[in-house]
């Protein structure tokens, strides 16, 4: 097993070492930065344009706090110049953050730094008659001192990914609140803006339980949006608003959730798209459809949608349809509902309204005989029957 490196904050060189080494550092800093330039491809066009000087002082900085850093006196001292290398290297590594660039770049220059650094001061070392024991620490010496650079770095890339994506995501959640609150389209592009996100063409929201949204959303586009407990109506659920969710996308969609509880609302124009969460909310007012698991597809409940939209209404047509068998027995008014029903559904075909209810023919007879007494000539007026194909389209229309 390898040896550790010793710590660069306690070991010393002698004066005798370090003098020759500092005459020499600007011929160190050039051939060092020459030698990042021609391995490292990614920053040959940092030098040559506005970041070049101050690349170049950051690597004269760095060396010239080497050599400070091994040639103090020996003892304790708290103001150990360290400390201000190793916050350049923390804001350099945030810095490439922001840049959009990986760590890859910086830490092969940190790496071609080293070598070649450490191989011309180990050259002006021996020309100076150093001995090899002392030229050896001096190299363990500069690559621990590299290594705590660039740790520094990687700290510091990783704190501005993590504020920066937090700092995103509340922008993404600003936008998606704006969505849902309907605000207009100017407004909502400013905010689409400010987070770095590009409309689609059309948004599609889903409803998941929210202990599951994150499982869901590793599924899906990498741009939908996501807002916890989405308020109102939705409460203990997620809505993600999926972009360019439509045909065979919507397909995809609807298959990629299977296995989940969802309910997915209609493809809208992506600034719409508050319409497309309405009617999510309006599939969790009917306990049919809230109650049950898997997929709900609001495309393949339109009509049901349709006739709860008002209930009070619909209880107000069915009582006002219903009205002639309001004299009969419960259990009268059920059986002639059902068949009335029935005979509405097939139109009036005798044989398969007896098939759809299991009795005899004669007994459809029977009963629409009686409805034609209860209702009269409205059973052949288009207006009434299209009214009472609504009224007893829903479930129980008795009761």
């Amino acid at each position: 097993m390898s040896e550790p490196l010793p710590d660069v904050r306690t070991f010393r060189l002698a004066p005798a070492v370090v003098r020759p080494l500092r005459s020499r550092l600007p011929h160190v800093a050039t051939q060092t930065i020459d030698a990042i330039m021609a391995e490292v491809p990614a920053y040959k066009e940092a030098f040559a344009g506005v970041l070049g000087a101050k690349i170049e002082r950051a690597v004269r900085a760095a060396l010239g706090t080497f050599l400070e850093l091994v040639s103090r006196g020996h003892g304790p001292d708290p103001q150990s110049p360290l400390a201000p290398a190793l916050a350049a290297a923390y804001a350099l590594g945030r810095g490439e953050a922001r840049s959009g660039r990986t760590l890859d770049a910086l830490l092969g220059a940190y790496r071609v730094g080293a070598r070649v650094s450490w191989h011309e001061l180990a050259k002006i070392s021996v020309s100076s008659g150093q001995p090899a024991a002392t030229i050896a620490h001096f190299a363990e010496l500069v690559f621990a001192y590299i290594d705590e650079l660039s740790a520094a770095s990687v700290a510091g890339h990783a704190d501005e990914l993590a504020s920066s994506g937090r700092a995103r995501l509340r922008l993404l959640e600003q936008l998606a609140q704006a969505l849902l609150a309907g605000q207009a389209e100017p407004a909502l592009t400013e905010a689409a803006l400010r987070a770095d996100w590009f409309p689609p063409r059309t948004l599609t929201a889903v409803l998941v339980p929210e202990h599951a949204s994150r499982a869901v959303i590793d599924l899906l586009d990498r741009r939908t949006l996501q807002l916890s407990d989405a308020g109102p109506g939705a409460q203990d659920r997620s809505v993600l608003l999926v972009p360019d969710a439509e045909g065979t996308s919507r397909d995809a969609l609807v298959g990629l959730l299977r296995g989940q509880s969802a309910i997915v609302g209609p493809a809208r124009p992506w600034a719409q798209v508050k319409a497309s969460y309405d009617r999510t909310v309006r599939i969790l007012q009917i306990p049919r459809l809230a109650s049950g698991r898997g997929v709900v597809d609001s495309e393949d409940h339109l009509a049901e949608l349709v006739l709860t939209a008002d209930p009070q209404a619909l209880a107000d047509l069915r009582t006002r349809m219903l009205a002639p068998l309001a004299a009969a027995s419960d259990a009268s008014a059920a059986k002639l509902v059902e068949t009335l029903r029935s005979w509405l559904r097939h139109q009036g075909r005798r044989e398969e309204v007896a098939a759809e209810l299991f009795i005899h023919p004669q007994t459809v007879r029977y009963r629409m005989s009686r409805l034609r007494e209860l209702y009269g000539d409205r059973l052949q007026d288009p207006d009434w029957t299209s009214s009472l194909i609504i009224a007893l389209s829903a479930p129980d229309p008795i009761g």
